[in-house]
């Protein structure tokens, strides 16, 4: 093993200007995340008063945003030994955010408090499709860490798939139902278009790394709403409601609009 560690290649350090454009990419995705959080909390949508595994997951994803931004930070200024040691730890926060994302995602099934703009099988599906999304295509960038455009371009792809949640805090799901879901996913395509034309521009290429995050992103949405609408949805969804109230909701309708503001979380 370590005679195969001192014989390793090094990797392919990004150009400057690169480095520097994935740096601005993952600011302007950090604001578009407490853009849409902000929002949230400033309508009356979010209290600080909400249960512990709702400060847990808040934690566990801000903190993302953090490392985000600062892996991008580092690697832009040449301060590789630092982004690679991060770079493991960030393996851990991952399994972190797994966790206090479907402690949240279960309790509010269970507790049959889901946003009244999604019907209740398709969020117990639907969310945590994307966490694993997330996941998978962030352990493909690490896994592609000495192929460095591969690298940093999937890692902008899996936080494409992430921010869904902030843009649906900045838009009227509501008023998009039954499209919702797609609302509230499609936005984050952004960034990898964005990726895209700067590789046309500056490479007159696209990069791979972008169409197949772009694939993958796309048939999260499809592959999602087969399950949530087929007997193994319905199956998950009876095993983790039973003997809760979220057992006798209509799994596939719409709840009500809450009386009050719309707390989430709970």
């Amino acid at each position: 093993m370590a005679t195969a560690a001192i014989h390793e290649p090094p990797a392919r350090i990004l150009p400057p200007s690169e480095n520097r454009f994935f740096a601005r990419l993952a600011i302007a995705m950090a604001i578009v995340v407490i853009a849409g959080f902000s929002f949230q909390l400033a309508m009356g949508r979010s209290t600080f008063a909400s249960p512990l595994r709702v400060h847990v997951h808040a934690v566990a994803f801000m903190g993302w945003i953090a490392l985000f931004v600062a892996q991008s930070n580092f690697a832009s200024r040449g301060s590789m030994d630092l982004h690679r040691k991060l770079g493991w730890f960030s393996i851990a926060w991952i399994a972190l955010m797994l966790v206090a994302a479907i402690w949240v995602i279960v309790m509010m099934v269970r507790n049959a408090t889901v946003p009244f703009f999604f019907p209740p099988q398709v969020f117990l599906i639907n969310d945590p499709m994307v966490l694993v999304v997330f996941a998978g295509l962030t352990g493909w960038a690490i896994a592609k860490r000495r192929q460095t455009e591969w690298h940093a371009r999937l890692h902008v792809c899996a936080m494409a798939v992430l921010i869904a949640p902030a843009f649906g805090r900045l838009l009227p799901l509501p008023l998009l139902v039954p499209y919702a879901f797609e609302a509230a996913a499609l936005p984050g395509l952004a960034f990898p278009i964005i990726g895209m034309v700067h590789d046309k521009r500056r490479r007159n290429r696209i990069h791979p790394a972008w169409l197949w995050g772009t694939a993958v992103l796309l048939a999260n949405i499809a592959v999602s709403h087969a399950i949530a609408y087929s007997a193994v949805g319905a199956a998950i969804y009876q095993a983790v409601t039973d003997g809760s109230p979220g057992a006798a909701v209509d799994p596939l309708g719409y709840p009500p609009p809450p009386q009050g503001p719309l707390m989430t979380g709970r």
